[in-house]
């Protein structure tokens, strides 16, 4: 698989890196930064600290620094003000960002590799938008474009209520991504909510004491206490490691429909929130492959393998 993986650097996003970069049939050609969970500021050093804790060369292109439209609001309250748990004892940096900008990347890399490569968002949608609005041909190159964010019933994680961070950090680039893809794969927050790590489970990948399995845990135990005491949830959420988890092995899926996506640009309650057209009444064609449930059991052994390398 030729992987390409767009993100804004938070704990999971970092997770999620760790599966794709562990994984042997795996070509990474680059990894895309942006502002979303944190700034880019900090979600650069924090791609470049993975990839040195990995032994990874990777390019790693820096892209648009906030939202289209939108004001940016930060999600440190989750990831930490660093975005990687405030993670201690850094190594020291070998890498260092490409020249290029992600969005030139972007493009370069999808006419060098047309209809080959794959394309993971973990973040907000703004590079992707930005790529095909200077190319409307974009899209059309890509062989799979999958994303994390987006509800599917209306729960969501945001003073929007309705609405998923990442849609709702960049509505209006979600929207221009979803109108001109006609086939992408989407992981939602409430997917997430119903696939998480038992804690008994996660306890048990933090124990796992290898270069990787250390480096899982001391970037998530500041999420995972947050999530215990503030949210008492029964269980360690996975939004990016579960969009990877089924990009790289979608035979874990379990239970997905296509259908008509688009987003709310305008609603005072709603704006960010992912409509879908469950029952084909707008006569708009499928465009996105809705993941409702997944095999939760493989994607932990997939996180057993990634973090007792190294």
């Amino acid at each position: 698989m030729k992987l390409i993986i767009d993100t804004d650097a938070g704990v999971d996003d970092a997770q999620a890196i760790m599966l794709a970069l562990s994984d042997p049939e795996v070509d990474a050609l680059a990894i895309t930064t942006l502002t979303g969970n944190v700034h880019i500021r900090q979600v650069n050093p924090n791609v470049l600290t993975i990839l040195e804790i990995m032994k990874r060369d990777v390019p790693v292109y820096a892209g648009i620094v906030r939202p289209l439209i939108h004001e940016w609001e930060d999600a440190a309250e989750f990831h930490g003000g660093d975005g990687l748990g405030n993670l201690r004892d850094r190594p020291a940096l070998t890498r260092s960002i490409e020249d290029e900008h992600a969005v030139q990347a972007l493009l370069r890399l999808s006419r060098e590799h047309e209809g080959e490569l794959t394309l993971i968002a973990l973040g907000p949608l703004t590079n992707i938008a930005a790529a095909l609005r200077l190319d409307p041909g974009f899209p059309a190159r890509i062989k799979q474009f999958v994303f994390m964010g987006g509800t599917i019933a209306a729960q969501g994680n945001t003073p929007n209520l309705t609405a998923e961070y990442n849609i709702y950090t960049d509505p209006e680039a979600a929207f221009i991504v979803l109108s001109a893809f006609s086939d992408a794969t989407m992981l939602s927050w409430e997917t997430t909510l119903a696939h998480g790590f038992v804690w008994d489970k996660f306890n048990a990948l933090c124990a796992i004491d290898s270069v990787n399995g250390r480096f899982f845990r001391a970037i998530s135990q500041e999420t995972a206490e947050r999530l215990k005491t503030t949210f008492a949830r029964p269980a360690y959420l996975l939004p990016d490691p579960l969009a990877m988890a089924i990009t790289l092995r979608p035979e874990l899926i379990r239970e997905s429909g296509k259908y008509f996506v688009t987003v709310e640009l305008n609603g005072q309650h709603t704006r960010g929130q992912t409509v879908i057209d469950y029952n084909c009444v707008s006569g708009r064609a499928p465009n996105v492959n809705v993941i409702q449930a997944l095999d939760t059991d493989g994607v932990y052994q997939m996180f057993v393998e990634a973090l007792s390398q190294s």
